[in-house]
């Protein structure tokens, strides 16, 4: 018994030492099964996908931030039925600028970590920074502008020169941090000398930092809309590329909701920040800060360089990346940052003191880092 093979590539056979002619695409692909994104499914299925695919994370134990948010929401209603004082527009102001210091010597770790590697240093190095400032400014009589630019640069080497002996000398950097963290501790005794503290002036540039504000109600509401326009335009062009790619995208009305939510909470807080003095000078540059890096990591070359270290040095290294000069990059760019957190915290105690950097500060910032979303084992 013989059967007809009716396959329209096989009606006509090749002559001899010649590939057979090409499928016809539309014929094979009749019947075909398309391969398709779940995620792309669960965008199709509306609010009903998004039911199930929150479940299906729940069960994964894939949170994200739920946890985060709250642990937020409960200790705002734990500490607010303490203290009726708590959830003021002053208190909220008087958080934001004070988190702003250890926030800047959070987002130089949240480099390092992208390596796999920790900076035991930055609160040493944020100490020595704003003492250098003091001194020079306050003692020496130096411009205060001056002293601001040489104090970063200080952070700026000491973070070059943990670079350099953890990326060329290969001592790991868990141990030259903790080494850093010893010697910049008494580098800044030395510089502060025996009255182990120096008071900054009222109307220098390092203390105006934390006290100045846009006393103007549309400073706080005009940056709010900056964020919420920021925020829905990147998003909107971000799905358009992804749609042209062929990669899973969010639908323009997540895009809305999103925004929209946002809005709600930026208008909320500018209101507060209104309530009191004003929209803080310290938020504005924190926020300033949190976009560039931002947008470092994620748009330039050197960015797409850090997080391929992070997941593997030898492919890196292969792919034609100096390692060196980047894991020195990276260390630097961690100085430089504790160097502006530091000069922060100095800014909002008026002083430099031999307390500065130490404490509970390093936990702090990494644990910003961390909780905020950087993976500490790299990439």
């Amino acid at each position: 018994m013989t059967t007809e093979n009716t396959s329209p590539s096989l009606d006509k056979a090749a002559p001899a030492g010649q590939a057979p002619a090409p499928v016809d695409a539309p014929a094979a692909a009749d019947g075909a099964v398309t391969a398709v994104d779940p995620r792309l499914l669960v965008r199709e299925q509306g609010f009903g996908g998004y039911i199930t695919e929150f479940k299906r994370k729940i069960r994964a134990g894939d949170l994200g931030a739920i946890p985060v948010v709250l642990g937020l929401i409960i200790i705002w209603a734990i500490f607010g039925s303490l203290n009726s004082n708590f959830l003021t527009a002053e208190n909220l102001s008087n958080i934001s600028v004070a988190m702003v210091g250890t926030g800047m010597i959070a987002v130089g770790i949240v480099f390092v970590l992208l390596l796999g590697e920790i900076d035991l240093s930055v609160g040493s190095v944020s100490g020595v920074a704003g003492a250098t400032f003091a001194v020079l400014s306050v003692t020496h009589g130096m411009a205060d502008w001056l002293a601001f630019v040489l104090a970063i640069l200080t952070g700026t080497a000491a973070g070059a020169i943990h670079g350099f002996f953890f990326a060329r000398i290969g001592v790991p950097a868990f141990a030259v941090t903790l080494a850093g963290l010893l010697f910049w501790s008494g580098f800044m005794l030395q510089l502060l000398g025996d009255s182990g503290t120096v008071n900054l002036s009222a109307d220098s540039l390092v203390a105006k930092l934390t006290t100045y504000y846009f006393t103007d109600v549309a400073a706080a509401y005009g940056l709010a809309v900056v964020v919420v326009a920021v925020f829905f335009l990147t998003s909107f062009f971000e799905n358009r590329r992804r749609e042209a790619a062929g990669v899973p995208s969010r639908p323009l009305s997540e895009t809305i909701l999103r925004s929209a939510l946002l809005a709600v909470v930026a208008f909320v807080v500018a209101a507060l920040f209104n309530q009191y003095k004003g929209l803080p000078l310290a938020v504005v540059i924190f926020l300033a800060v949190l976009v560039i890096t931002d947008f470092v990591l994620r748009r330039t070359s050197y960015g797409r360089k850090v997080f391929a270290l992070g997941g593997s040095v030898e492919a890196s290294r292969r792919a034609g990346i100096n390692v060196a000069l980047v894991r020195i990059s990276i260390f630097s760019l961690a100085g430089t940052f504790a160097a502006v957190g530091g000069l922060f915290i100095a800014s909002k105690i008026a002083a430099a003191n031999q307390g500065a950097g130490s404490g509970d500060l390093l936990m702090n910032a990494i644990a910003a880092a961390v909780i905020g979303g950087t993976s500490p084992f790299g990439g």
